[in-house]
């Protein structure tokens, strides 16, 4: 099973051939717009299997996936929190992520997530569950006095199993990674690491993750895609 993660930056209607390419089963996809409210005939036809999440239908939170995966809605209060999107596809429990300041004077991005797990973490302790997308956080920016840092998150998904492929594969410590994800402005001079993908224990094991290569991608978006392969046996 391969998923990917790719905030596109906006108008995925005109992007849909760059995701060809990429042979997704489930794409997520961050700050796209609602299928269901679009006026381009070729992004209504593309999206026939998809969930979405949003309050405005022009950037919000997707799920896309091939016609024969399964995608099922977990009915679960975000109590305004933003941008959550959690499902069942097929055997794994996926929680997508497009983590935004979401108007709050404490806790914005990571803040988001730590908030949504405090309420619903037990929902991921499962053999086969997977957190993806654009966390807008790093740990290069944990505040020493703060207790929903970064850092308190990803201790936190550990807890539950949830380790980051990325850093799992590479060896490479939260806040040092080698590679990043996005580019502020699409400036090269400006590279972070805020995309992620936490897979359980079970889903790991043999599992790989890559990131798109930026002189293809940045001239798209301002992130590059995350690409997770999953064994098939374990996916299953």
């Amino acid at each position: 099973m391969r998923i990917v993660s790719w905030n596109c930056n906006g108008a995925l209607r005109k992007k849909l051939h760059l995701l060809e390419e990429l042979s997704a089963d489930i794409l997520v996809i961050q700050e796209c717009e609602n299928p269901a409210q679009t006026q381009d005939a070729h992004y209504k036809h593309w999206a026939t299997n998809y969930l979405w999440t949003g309050d405005n239908k022009n950037k919000g939170l997707g799920v896309f996936a091939k016609p024969d995966v399964r995608l099922e809605r977990l009915n679960l209060d975000s109590g305004g929190l933003q941008l959550f999107l959690p499902l069942i596809v097929d055997e794994i429990t996926l929680l997508a992520v497009w983590t935004k300041e979401a108007d709050s004077p404490t806790f914005k991005y990571i803040g988001q997530l730590y908030k949504w797990l405090e309420v619903h973490k037990a929902r991921l302790a499962t053999p086969k569950a997977v957190v993806i997308g654009d966390l807008n956080s790093n740990a290069c920016w944990d505040v020493w006095d703060r207790w929903w840092n970064h850092s308190d998150v990803v201790r936190e998904l550990e807890h539950l199993g949830l380790h980051s492929l990325y850093h799992a594969q590479t060896g490479e410590a939260q806040g040092a990674e080698a590679q990043p994800t996005f580019f502020l402005h699409r400036k090269r001079e400006k590279p972070y690491h805020i995309d992620y993908a936490f897979l359980s224990e079970m889903l790991q094991i043999g599992a790989r993750i890559s990131i798109g290569a930026t002189e293809h991608w940045l001239e798209h978006s301002d992130h590059l895609p995350l690409i997770v392969d999953i064994t098939p046996d374990n996916a299953k």
